[in-house]
């Protein structure tokens, strides 16, 4: 996994392939920071930033690292233009774009000198961000937390087709957390990889304790994906969980679900830590995760995971 031989490697500047998924209420500066200084590539989660606080994050980030890092921008935030007035004013080099059309962003940030990135959850948004000219894709299959695509199309048959139709670099995300989900990623046709659950609970992360105690407590089949009419969101199960599920029963619509939903519902759990009323957003690996971990070590993990399932696979362990 040397910059040499590795794409995503060389597009960053990076020593391993790991990109920290740009959560929001979870990628401030202190994760961002340290997964750079591990080898990984951290990326500041703008989508839950005031401007003025992500300048002040891109500025603490950088004090905190000479490696590279870069900011992740959800297209459909408020205050997109001033976001990236921002991330250009201050000579960011990396931009992961998430959840709206990269043709409206990525000629100008890329005219600036910005390496652009998409993240994608089928084919045909992946042939429209490279016709866009981002320079790699993320392609996002349905076990990951947070937002996620209407398709529900898992990682195992995303990355392949993602491969299959763009010549742009291609980093999977979605059910990711170790070396051998990494190396799986790989085998498939994806030259890194992009994780979210697990740096969300590490100690760096900026979500609440209580978040983060709740997902390493998870268990198989606590998240599910839910909200498909507004923007598929996979939440563990609490209270609020429990409210949507009886909003569905009772065939509330797009209006209803919205109102329940309300403002700040995700800061009030993850950042909050309430966790009945908070939106709880987590991937399915929740379920494989029992610490709360520092950044570096999860970087360490998934290397040394990686490299010993590869020797065991030359060494014809499965073969038959």
């Amino acid at each position: 996994m040397h910059t040499s031989e590795n794409r995503v490697n060389g597009l960053f500047g990076i020593q391993y392939p790991i990109i920290q998924a740009g959560m929001i209420w979870c990628s401030g500066w202190r994760l961002a920071s340290a997964v750079s200084n591990a080898g990984g590539l951290g990326l500041l989660g703008a989508g839950s930033m005031y401007p003025d606080v992500l300048r002040e994050h891109i500025a603490k980030t950088r004090a905190a690292t000479d490696k590279p890092f870069g900011v992740n921008v959800p297209l459909l935030y408020p205050q997109i233009e001033t976001l990236m007035d921002i991330i250009m004013q201050e000579g960011v080099s990396i931009v992961f774009t998430s959840a709206g059309n990269p043709a409206l962003w990525t000629p100008k940030l890329r005219d600036k000198g910005i390496t652009v990135v998409h993240v994608v959850s089928s084919t045909r948004f992946a042939e429209k961000a490279v016709a866009a000219g981002c320079d790699a894709v993320v392609a996002e299959g349905f076990e990951a937390g947070g937002h996620n695509g209407r398709e529900e199309t898992t990682t195992l048959c995303l990355i392949p087709a993602v491969r299959a139709a763009v010549d742009v670099p291609v980093i999977a995300a979605g059910g990711i957390y170790d070396g051998t989900t990494m190396l799986a990623a790989m085998v498939l046709g994806a030259e890194g990889v992009q994780v979210g659950s697990r740096f969300a609970a590490t100690l760096e992360s900026s979500a609440h304790p209580a978040f983060k105690q709740k997902v390493v407590e998870a268990k198989e089949g606590d998240t599910l994906l839910t909200l498909k009419e507004l923007t598929p969101v996979r939440l563990l199960r609490n209270k609020f969980f429990d409210e949507v599920m009886q909003a569905y029963a009772q065939q509330a619509g797009k209006e209803q679900l919205s109102a329940l939903l309300g403002r700040a519902r995700a800061k009030k759990g993850m950042f909050e830590g309430d966790l009945d009323e908070g939106e709880l957003e987590i991937g399915q690996v929740a379920s494989s995760l029992h610490s709360i971990v520092p950044a570096a070590a999860v970087i360490e993990h998934m290397v040394a995971g990686f490299r010993e399932k590869c020797a065991s696979v030359q060494a014809g362990r499965f073969s038959f």
